[in-house]
């Protein structure tokens, strides 16, 4: 049998901004659908003094900025970071055929998962890029959004620079149908990301989910 041993994988910064988005997600999908279907009211009251949509819309403008500064945070952690430095390996296992015709083996029950030289295999890799291409486009299409409500301050400063780009979308409606449809994306890919994970934990028995709280996945040694 072979033995394990604990490799550092998921740095602090890594494992923090995974657990934000995490929050930021949940919060913004409960917001969100609230701002654009309201679903529950306050009592009635003849003084105006509820403002439960202002509620829910401040709760949101929030944790989507915080959801934005994550999202930097998480880029420059990718690319410049030293202790995150397997996560840009993954680029190499993604251009491999080998690694992808062993990790499709593997999601099939054919063979044994393939070793890697970055965090993440070629399938984990192309789904995660897809999902921050959409986190990119939902945060835009927000932003485009916010600037059409607060006029003064970081609203007023960014109008200018986002009006083209509200162009090239078509217009105001289309731009909020593309941060709902960006909405409905991550809303599927959440439970086949922590499912494909649980799958990954349970099969490879290597500490995969233990590792985004610790950091430290068990790997098993090469030599016989």
């Amino acid at each position: 049998m072979k033995k394990r041993f604990a490799e550092y994988e998921f740095s602090i910064g890594l494992r923090l901004t995974h657990w934000l988005r995490a929050l930021c997600i949940t919060i913004l999908v409960i917001t969100g659908y609230y701002i654009a279907f309201v679903f529950t009211a306050p009592e009635v009251s003849p003084e105006p003094v509820l403002f439960m949509q202002a509620k829910f819309r401040f709760v949101h403008l929030i944790f989507g900025f915080a959801m934005i500064g994550a999202a930097i945070f998480k880029t420059y952690l990718f690319f410049f970071d030293k202790k995150s430095r397997k996560e840009l390996l993954s680029i190499k296992d993604f251009f491999s055929p080998r690694v992808w015709i062993a990790q499709i083996k593997y999601y099939i029950f054919l063979g044994e998962h393939p070793h890697l030289r970055g965090v993440y295999n070629p399938l984990q890799f192309i789904s995660y890029l897809g999902f921050y291409l959409v986190l990119f486009v939902i945060c835009l299409t927000g932003m485009i959004l916010y600037v059409h409500v607060y006029h003064e301050g970081l609203g007023g400063a960014l109008y200018g620079l986002l009006r083209p780009l509200e162009a090239a979308m078509g217009d105001l409606s289309e731009v909020r149908m593309i941060h709902h449809l960006c909405m409905n994306i991550i809303i599927i890919f959440v439970p086949i990301h922590v499912y494909m994970a649980v799958f990954n934990a349970v099969k490879g028995r290597d500490g995969a989910m233990d590792a985004i709280v610790s950091g430290y996945k068990f790997k098993k040694e090469e030599h016989a």
